[in-house]
């Protein structure tokens, strides 16, 4: 229950940033339907994406049909293909594989149906918009936080699933915010992996091997997640080093941030995703509606065009700052730390 109030406040603050949102709605009282198509309920933070869909939708009175594609680009496109049968007004999707994800693009656009890409690009697709949290910034404060926290060393380096538009962006603002690190070789990038599908169990398998390869010579790692920082914290606690290696991380998932607490992770970024999924479903309804949508930013170029982009901030989460920001916020229960 708790939960559930958090999300819906979180929703009114968005529909309040937004122009009164609700109130547009009922007063206007046209039906709109609308679909999402999440890749993924595996991670905690696509778990919260849903809820903040769902809360928004019950909040303004608004059909929903949200559906979810297991990483599987071909069922997604099969969970799309099902929307558009069965009648959707605007798409907000996070694609499995940004590649594939444009053929989607195109089915809609041929059923007049404006698209959404949400929190990943979709590449060489004319993308109506994108809503997604600021990525080159949240690799950056992992990179920054380890350039402040650790003064030289050994460094595993792990990437994202490699189909996922938001790798390159995080990876680049890591390897930025410790350029001069590593330039003066104070810092030694010994080990670089992708996590397929941001599996945990990948990220506890490529630090295995860092650690075989490298007699356990290791003094940080940049895990591109909060799951695959748990597969990470894994493999150095069977070699006792879980608490002695700096390990980042991002999502602000629950289970990071008891790891924070227990100091083996070092730290996690937040991005708010009751806000980012509030503002994808509010820019829904303005497309459905042929209406304007303010707030955009710097357009992002997919390939294909500059696509109109509304972008969310990021923030560092350490233990002197996790309790402001995720539990008096209502983010995260108190219960689901302790």
């Amino acid at each position: 229950m708790k939960k559930k109030l958090a999300m819906l406040l979180a929703a009114a603050m968005v529909f309040g940033m937004l122009g009164g949102l609700v109130t547009a709605i009922a007063a206007e009282g046209a039906p709109i339907k609308i679909g999402v198509s999440l890749p993924t309920q595996r991670e905690e933070r696509w778990v919260k994406d849903k809820e903040g869909f769902q809360a928004v939708a019950d909040a303004a009175g608004i059909e929903i049909d949200i559906q979810v594609a297991d990483n599987d680009q071909r069922l997604q496109q099969s969970q799309v293909e099902n929307m558009l049968t069965n009648g959707i007004d605007v798409l907000i999707i996070g694609a499995c594989d940004e590649e594939g994800a444009a053929n989607i693009v195109e089915l809609c656009h041929a059923e007049g149906v404006p698209v959404i890409a949400y929190d990943r690009e979709i590449a060489n697709a004319d993308v109506d918009l994108l809503v997604t949290f600021d990525q080159y910034t949240i690799g950056y404060l992992m990179g920054a936080y380890m350039a402040e926290n650790l003064e030289s060393g050994n460094l595993v380096v792990l990437r994202g699933c490699p189909t996922d538009s938001t790798c390159p962006y995080l990876y680049g603002g890591a390897m930025d915010a410790m350029k001069e690190k590593l330039d003066s070789c104070a810092f030694t990038v010994v080990f670089e992996q992708d996590c397929i599908d941001w599996e945990p169990n990948n990220a506890l398998k490529h630090m295995e091997n860092a650690l075989t390869a490298n007699d356990n010579d290791i003094q940080g790692v940049i895990a591109p997640n909060d799951g695959t920082a748990g597969g990470v914290i894994q493999a150095l606690a069977a070699q006792g080093l879980a608490g002695k290696v700096i390990v980042t991380g991002q999502d602000s998932e629950a289970d990071a941030i008891k790891r924070i607490i227990e100091g083996t992770q070092s730290m996690t970024v937040f991005g708010d995703t009751g806000d980012m999924s509030g503002g994808a479903f509010a820019a829904a309804v303005k497309l459905a509606r042929g209406e304007a949508i303010e707030g955009l930013g710097t357009p992002m170029n997919n390939g294909f065009k500059d696509v109109p982009t509304l972008e969310f901030p990021a923030k560092p989460v350490t233990l002197e700052n996790y309790y402001a920001l995720l539990i008096e916020s209502g983010y995260i229960d108190a219960s689901e730390i302790e």
